[in-house]
């Protein structure tokens, strides 16, 4: 678990470095940034997160037979997404708040799931059997998908991709960048979450698939809903 424990650190800091930075060199005057929407922004994310992460990994252990408390990057994205969705309602904000946290997220996904990967079977992350040239063994002589590493690789990939369109200024991610890394990241996990030994719930699905199925109809209805809405002053439109 030091292992673990390490990266998650390490991860961490990857995450908030990636966040200030953004908002302290690329995108300064971004008129939706935590930073300026209000003071309890961060507290309330935190707990969205916090208790998202708990209740989700738990609950998905539960339901696989596995009696432990659980903590899931996936639960986090759900918690922090409701807890901040609550927070915008209550206060009257509308459009995305959340780009500037976009490469925070592919950055802390990429660097965290190293750890999940080199933490063996008691991480329960491990992907189910396989004979493809690349598979893992984890210590128990089976050669197993490395789910943890294809997750990490896709959200590099991601992060390399906002990393590209802030620099340029690229006007549609700077309006919808959290959706469009909420919409990668459930995708993604919808499809590695067939290659993990978890109980299912419905059919073929277990409670982390439906959970992506959840955020994808969020990202994909928060886009369309906020290109209707009236660009602000100094909120970057959709169009050229």
């Amino acid at each position: 678990m030091l292992t673990h424990l390490i990266f998650d650190i390490f991860a961490a800091a990857t995450c908030v470095g990636l966040i200030l930075t953004c908002e302290r060199f690329w995108m300064p005057d971004q008129p939706k940034s935590p930073f300026r929407v209000g003071g309890s922004y961060f507290p309330v994310l935190g707990l969205g997160i916090l208790l998202g992460s708990v209740v989700l990994g738990s609950a998905n252990l539960w339901l696989t037979g596995i009696p432990a408390i659980g903590r899931s990057i996936l639960g986090a994205l759900v918690g922090g997404v409701l807890a901040v969705e609550v927070y915008k309602t209550r206060r009257g904000i509308t459009g995305s708040t959340g780009v500037i946290l976009a490469p925070g997220f592919a950055g802390l996904v990429a660097v965290g799931r190293i750890g999940c990967a080199l933490s063996g079977l008691e991480d329960n992350t491990y992907g189910t059997p396989t004979a493809l040239p690349w598979s893992q063994d984890l210590g128990d002589g089976i050669l197993r998908h490395p789910v943890a590493a294809y997750e990490s690789l896709t959200m590099a990939a991601f992060l390399a991709y906002a990393l590209w369109a802030i620099a340029r200024k690229d006007r549609y991610f700077l309006r919808h960048g959290f959706y469009l890394m909420v919409s990668t990241y459930a995708a993604q996990r919808f499809l590695w979450e067939f290659l993990k030994p978890y109980a299912a719930v419905i059919g073929p699905f277990n409670l982390f698939h439906l959970a992506c199925l959840g955020l994808l109809a969020y990202a994909v209805t928060m886009i369309r809903r906020s290109r209707n809405e009236p660009t602000a002053a100094g909120q970057p439109s959709d169009a050229a």
